[in-house]
């Protein structure tokens, strides 16, 4: 069952401004070693671009723009929104982009195993399976990561040059800290935009929603995008 927070806005922002600190004081430095020290090598075999393999892809507002720009279509709520008001209606944090209806949820823009917009692809498809942020691991020790799905796919131990390493680290670090600073604003929003129209986070309404959505009901969506909201009807699935 997805859980509704209940820790107060102001101090989730305030974890969030605490974690971008730490990440902006990160030396890049340190990443660029990581990434040699791994030499990971892309093997085109498509896994991250897959749900089942990566979840979904969630997308910054200039991602958005993008999307749009080349297949509205391709567009569609992120899954897990973070609130819902006491009305039943959802509020999420951005988009992700749509899967296709195959086993393995394949990217919208995946076509015979390659992205077909390679050349416009997202920020994240960028920098994947470059990342930077703390979180637990299996052991249950929360620490930085910096690689996804390591020995999962790809191929390892390539030689990267040292000027390769550190443009990699830079655009790492650039994109967790745009999507930590897209959290904040999205929080901060949210907050203000509650206390405005007399609002308010219901964890009872937030439950009934998802079970109608499981039996096949319908519910409106309100995704943050630009410092707006944009409203989307979702269809459960029976």
């Amino acid at each position: 069952m997805i859980t509704v927070p209940e820790i107060p806005i102001r101090y989730q922002v305030q974890a969030l401004e605490r974690e971008i600190n730490s990440l902006r004081a990160y030396p890049v430095e340190r990443l660029a070693s990581v990434i040699r020290d791994v030499g990971f090598s892309c093997t085109s075999c498509a896994k991250c671009c897959t749900r089942s393999f990566n979840g979904h892809v969630f997308l910054l507002d200039r991602d958005v723009v993008v999307a749009r720009s080349i297949d509205p279509r391709a567009l569609e709520p992120a899954p897990d929104p973070e609130f819902c008001d006491q009305n039943g209606t959802f509020y999420v944090s951005g988009y992700a982009v749509r899967t296709q209806n195959d086993r393995a949820g394949s990217c919208w823009f995946l076509e015979d195993g390659r992205c077909r917009i390679y050349d416009r692809r997202f920020s994240i498809c960028r920098v994947y399976p470059y990342m930077l942020h703390r979180e637990a691991g299996t052991d249950g020790r929360v620490d930085w990561r910096q690689i996804s799905g390591l020995d999962q796919h790809g191929e390892y131990h390539h030689a990267i040059p040292d000027e390769e390493c550190l443009a990699l680290a830079r655009q790492t670090k650039e994109y967790e800290c745009a999507f930590l600073t897209h959290e904040i604003l999205f929080l901060r929003f949210m907050e203000e935009y509650f206390s405005k129209n007399g609002l308010f986070n219901s964890r009872k309404e937030y439950k009934r929603q998802i079970r109608r959505l499981s039996k096949g009901g319908s519910a409106t969506v309100m995704v943050y995008h630009d410092g707006a909201l944009e409203p989307h009807q979702v269809q459960g699935g029976a």
